[in-house]
């Protein structure tokens, strides 16, 4: 949720500041050094996000361990029976709120996420 709030904030501020500082020299060295601690603070974040999920990956318990992935069948599951087997049979869709949305792309985008952090972190160590 952090990250969506993010990108507007970053942009708020760096309007401020082509507002407040005069020279444009010093407002682009302000907004450069802004734009910095923005991405390391969203990279520290995706991190423990990362952490959170390897975690879970090798815990002890087995409901642990796929939980996340049960939940991404499941609704894998409800969007193949309303996008291909009621169109197919002409039978009735099941509903999908919203929330349920938001949490498949919340679980996706962890995936993902993730993946590309644990990749990021590699290269940018190296």
């Amino acid at each position: 949720m952090l990250p969506l709030l993010i990108g507007p904030l970053v942009s708020g501020v760096l309007g401020v500041i082509d507002r407040v500082v005069e020279d444009k020299n010093q407002a682009n060295a302000i907004k450069a050094k802004f734009n910095e601690l923005a991405i390391a603070g969203e990279m520290k974040e995706l991190e423990s996000a990362a952490k959170i999920i390897v975690a879970e990956a090798q815990g002890d318990s087995w409901l642990q361990r796929n939980w996340r992935p049960m939940l991404m069948v499941m609704f894998g599951v409800i969007i193949a029976n309303n996008y291909i087997i009621v169109p197919i049979f002409n039978t009735t869709p099941a509903d999908i709120p919203p929330d349920m949305w938001d949490l498949l792309k919340l679980g996706v985008g962890g995936y993902v996420v993730g993946r590309s952090v644990e990749k990021g972190v590699k290269t940018f160590k190296e």
